[in-house]
């Protein structure tokens, strides 16, 4: 298994993941527009896409997007679009893409906001610190 930073190149791979991701959860499949708005994204540094790769096969992913903040006054990551091929789940790659893109996205914490269903599976990833309610504004 290798782990990487991914970048605009890869978006192709990338976007066959972020569909599979949206259907699993079921959201709307992005578009053309939306793909186009993450290459660029990803271009412009607004965000850090990182995989797992078993040869050339991208199996899995996760973003991390670094922002500033006051709890240690110093960059923090938000983590999300974390997703797995389902023959490649309870591996513990989970566990290794995490702690890859914590690293390598050079946050001092990385928070991740998830229903009440998932926080079981959040915790044993090593997301135990709790920081009240995440609330999203619109």
């Amino acid at each position: 298994m290798e782990f990487q930073r991914m970048n605009a190149s890869q978006i192709d791979r990338l976007w066959e993941l972020q569909k599979a991701y949206k259907t699993e959860i079921g959201e709307d499949k992005p578009g053309e527009r939306e793909k186009d708005r993450l290459s660029k994204a990803i271009e412009q540094r607004q965000i850090a896409f990182f995989g797992a790769f078993d040869g050339d096969t991208l199996i899995g992913c996760c973003s991390v997007t670094v922002g500033f903040s006051t709890f240690d006054y110093a960059p923090s990551g938000v983590f999300e679009d974390f997703y797995i091929r389902p023959s490649y789940r309870h591996k513990g790659i989970v566990r290794e893409l995490v702690r890859f893109a914590y690293c390598e996205s050079g946050v001092g914490t990385l928070t991740v906001g998830c229903a009440d269903c998932d926080t079981d599976m959040y915790k044993s990833l090593g997301f135990g610190v709790y920081l009240g309610n995440l609330l999203a504004f619109g």
